[in-house]
């Protein structure tokens, strides 16, 4: 199974994050912000497919998912969505590193250290 990221139940979302992470100094809290640039779920005909109740993570372990999902206007129009994760353990965290780790490897996507 390929790691993968819907908003609307059962859709992928196509369009690949910026992702930011941020890890508490003692590990034990982590938030990661992912931020959709002209998302697919911005597309009108879209949207009419289902309702966006979150942001779903999914992969081989299962799903992650977060209800901290926001849209950027510019113009009265969406250009962004941003959504947060927050990771309450260090167990949760390995499990987000993870999905991430399948995520890029799905997507030809890397980690770069700040």
């Amino acid at each position: 199974m390929i790691a993968r990221i819907q908003f609307i139940k059962g859709i992928d979302e196509k369009v690949l994050p910026d992702v930011r992470l941020t890890r508490s100094r003692d590990g034990s809290t982590g938030t990661a912000t992912f931020l959709f640039k002209n998302a697919n779920l911005i597309n009108k005909s879209l949207a009419l497919n289902g309702e966006i109740t979150g942001m779903y993570m999914i992969d081989e372990e299962g799903i992650l998912e977060t209800r901290d999902v926001s849209a950027r206007f510019v113009n009265g129009k969406p250009q962004a969505v941003e959504s947060i994760y927050i990771m309450k353990s260090p167990e949760a965290w390995d499990r987000f590193m993870r999905f991430m780790e399948r995520y890029g490897e799905s997507n030809g996507l890397a980690f770069t250290k700040a």
